[in-house]
């Protein structure tokens, strides 16, 4: 984006895509398979290019991002009193409505203007005094305000919400996956939505009802509000519009959760009705050592089960994956397997060929990593 410009009206707009720091390729290739404009990776994101339609269709299409940023504009500025009279040129009202709380986070990094506070002050003072919208420390609605080499650079957070939060699952066990993060997952075993996927150890059911989604073509966005519908150039015909053309289909394949637990199951059934995708999904209490198939075509088993710094004792697991693995190369011929855990050697321990591991991935206070196979003889 150019020097000094206001880009609230323009047709086109720099879009940045938040995401776990490690997935952001595979971020970057569904932003291609829903065919976004030219996106481009950085550390913690990717950015494409498009419109307030495709701000939109981000918020209800994309599975993997946590968050869509739209940037509104951006413009110089060496000291607060040239940070003040640019912040009050710029044309508030057209994206903004004056009775809309918003909160504003700026952050500073090699520019005179060093100190965040003091922007933040000015960015405020100068909403509130021209546009009339008030501040609020827990308004939904964020302006997030990235002063860089001098460069001010205005985005808003469309999502509102975290993009995780899809509105289905209500029941969680320990540790669950987000459902941005299991869909990335996914993405990187090669999953596409036209074969059976197991989850041997499902907790919440997250691996299972998001691939079944998937498969059914059922937009993530589908059941929630975002931020963006609280703007003034809000267009809720084009949104109502954009919803209805998403058409769902029934998979070919059907969804397998099993766990020891049996309280884990009865929250993946209910999470599973929720999502609308209880026909197409299965789920029973069954420890690891009874996982088979189901009949019909090979597809993917993928799992996220426990690891030391998440459940306890870490060499107690060594046995468990060992078993895992008996279980999955006796009787899963031909299917892939992906594994998430925060341990190589617990991978290892499952005698599986695995493919060189993905990239560490931050989960739970964790890092973590989807090791996983081509398919198994």
């Amino acid at each position: 984006m150019p020097d000094d410009t206001y880009d609230a009206a323009s047709d086109s707009f720099e879009i940045y895509l938040i995401c776990v720091p490690g997935l952001e390729p595979h971020l970057a290739a569904e932003a291609r398979a829903l065919s976004f404009a030219k996106p481009v990776i950085s550390p913690g994101g990717v950015t494409v290019a498009g419109n307030w339609h495709d701000v939109m269709r981000a918020n209800l299409h994309l599975r993997g991002a946590t968050r869509v940023l739209a940037r509104i504009g951006s413009f110089r500025a060496f000291h607060l009193a040239q940070l003040d009279k640019r912040a009050r040129k710029f044309p508030w009202g057209e994206i903004l409505k004056p009775d809309q709380p918003i909160k504003v986070e700026v952050t500073c990094r090699k520019s005179k203007i060093y100190h965040a506070g003091a922007a933040t002050q000015r960015l405020e003072r100068a909403i509130t005094e021209e546009l009339g919208a008030p501040i609020s420390p827990k308004a939904e609605l964020v302006l997030k305000v990235r002063i860089d080499d001098n460069l001010v650079t205005l985005s808003l957070d469309t999502s509102g919400v975290s993009l995780h939060k899809r509105g289905h699952k209500v029941a969680v066990n320990k540790a669950p996956m987000r459902e941005t993060m299991a869909a990335l997952f996914l993405r990187q075993a090669g999953y596409t939505g036209d074969e059976p996927v197991v989850d041997p150890m499902c907790g919440s059911g997250t691996f299972v009802i998001e691939a079944a989604e998937i498969a059914a073509g059922l937009a993530p966005g589908r059941s929630r509000s975002f931020a963006f519908e609280t703007l003034a150039n809000y267009d809720a015909p084009a949104w109502q519009a954009l919803k209805s053309q998403v058409q769902p289909k029934t998979p070919a394949q059907r969804f397998f959760g099993f766990d020891r637990d049996s309280g884990a199951i009865r929250m993946s059934e209910a999470n599973a009705d929720r999502a609308g995708v209880a026909g197409w999904t299965q789920f029973a209490t069954q420890p690891i050592s009874e996982a088979r198939p189901p009949e019909g075509p090979a597809g993917l088993v993928i799992l996220n089960p426990p690891y030391g710094g998440r459940i306890g004792n870490k060499s107690m697991l060594y046995g468990l994956y060992a078993s895992l693995g008996e279980v999955l190369k006796s009787h899963f011929g031909g299917w892939r397997v992906g594994i998430v855990t925060s341990e190589g050697g617990l991978a290892r321990a499952t005698g599986l060929p695995f493919k060189p591991p993905g990239p560490l991935v931050a989960h739970g206070g964790l890092k973590v990593r989807l090791s996983h196979t081509d398919p198994l003889p």
